[in-house]
């Protein structure tokens, strides 16, 4: 069989794996376990070995599968990462958004760019690297629930560190356009919850108004961002170059004419460094507890504020010698190096000490959207690197 019609058949079997994950409906919190019994039937008919991790009802699964070498060179290993969730669909799609649809060179459905395509390239090339005679390990980690927080891949790491997997260079599949990038801010996110006294709106010095305080809690928070900015680190090569905080939703309140008992509120930082969200936490913290509770309790005894953690994604900082971005560059040919807005599991790999790279097919401006779609040359840019990966992978 010729090269072309070689690659022909890796591109058509790479869009077919990716039409059967986009099928799996594995929106973040939900059951992903069929898709990884997918992926792992495909990586252990070609000999890999694989682990998995769970999150406390074992519903929700990561994966870590490994094709071993066959001679080893003492090269680091080579690990290609991706998470298996997508973010819900809202209404207005041109066609089910579950379905992989084809037009116009680009393939449509939820998840085709953020980040099935990766996923789908890796497995597509599995068989590649199976039967090359490999001088360094192959590792394929598929983790869950990385857009919310990445609730899934500190798990995976836990165990990669009591296995000893604390080497090695990690591609990181983001749809980036096959760009480099190597760093970006880390995301804090959390919910704050306010339970009062209710009461009837006439005689409001009677009760507590869980919105009253929530919203005084929100005006701190806004105070703060001020701070943040004001705290940009000289050198800062993000935008913009601080660390940046937002209020997601404030939620409470029954009816106009009732004092609300409860309310709750989502808000996050993208901290630029760790220090700003120390700096943050500790002072929302000092004046909910020193200020507001105070006056709460003063009214109704058991009045509570309580924060919740639902994740902490350290960021992923630049490294001055990066061996993961100088072996894609070998690679690709593009030395170049970019940051970008939106948070990776990248720093969570690299905090154990594997050098890190975020560098994938299809761009994040069709991620999150209706009709997300990747482009079918970004996928064959794609298995075009991955043959790079496998060249600097054998004898």
């Amino acid at each position: 069989m010729s090269t072309e019609n070689n690659s022909q058949s890796l591109f058509d079997n790479s869009i077919k794996i990716l039409t059967d994950l986009i099928a799996f409906k594995t929106v973040s919190g939900e059951d992903n376990s069929s898709l990884i019994n997918y992926c792992d039937d495909i990586l252990n008919s070609l000999g890999a070995e694989s682990f998995r991790t769970f999150d406390n009802e074992k519903k929700r699964v990561n994966l870590f599968s490994t094709l071993k070498a066959k001679n080893s060179n003492n090269k680091k290993p080579i690990i290609l990462s991706g998470h298996t969730d997508v973010v819900p669909v809202s209404k207005g799609w041109s066609a089910d958004p579950f379905v992989a649809t084809i037009k116009n060179d680009k393939l449509y459905g939820r998840g085709s760019c953020d980040m099935k395509g990766f996923i789908a390239c890796a497995l597509a090339y599995a068989p590649i690297f199976s039967n090359s005679n490999l001088d360094r390990d192959i590792h394929f980690s598929f983790t869950f629930d990385e857009e919310t927080a990445c609730l899934g891949a500190p798990i995976l790491i836990n165990e990669l560190k009591k296995r000893g997997i604390k080497n090695g260079i990690c591609i990181i599949g983001e749809p980036t356009n096959m760009k480099i990038i190597d760093a970006h801010k880390g995301c804090y996110e959390y919910t704050t919850y306010f339970e009062g006294l209710a009461g009837h709106s006439s005689e409001p010095h009677k009760g507590v108004s869980a919105v009253e305080y929530a919203a005084k809690y929100v005006n701190k928070l806004f105070e703060l961002r001020q701070k943040l900015k004001e705290r940009e680190p000289k050198d800062s090569i993000f935008d913009p170059p601080y660390s940046t905080l937002q209020v997601g939703g404030i939620f409470g309140g029954i009816a106009h004419n009732v004092i609300a008992d409860k309310c709750y509120i989502n808000w996050e930082t993208r901290p630029v460094v760790k220090e700003d969200g120390i700096f943050l936490n500790s002072e929302i913290d000092k004046y909910a507890n020193e200020i507001l509770l105070p006056e709460m309790k003063k009214v109704f005894p058991n009045s509570s504020i309580n924060k919740k953690i639902i994740g902490e994604v350290k960021g992923f900082d630049r490294e001055k010698d990066s061996k993961a971005c100088e072996f894609v560059s070998n690679i690709t040919g593009d030395n170049s190096r970019e940051v970008v807005s939106f948070g990776t599991e990248a720093g969570l790999f690299q905090e154990i000490g594997i050098s890190t790279v975020v560098c994938g097919p299809g761009s994040i401006q069709q991620a999150h959207k209706i009709d997300e779609f990747i482009e079918l040359n970004e996928i064959k840019k794609c298995l075009k690197f991955l043959e790079g990966v496998k060249n600097k992978s054998t004898n």
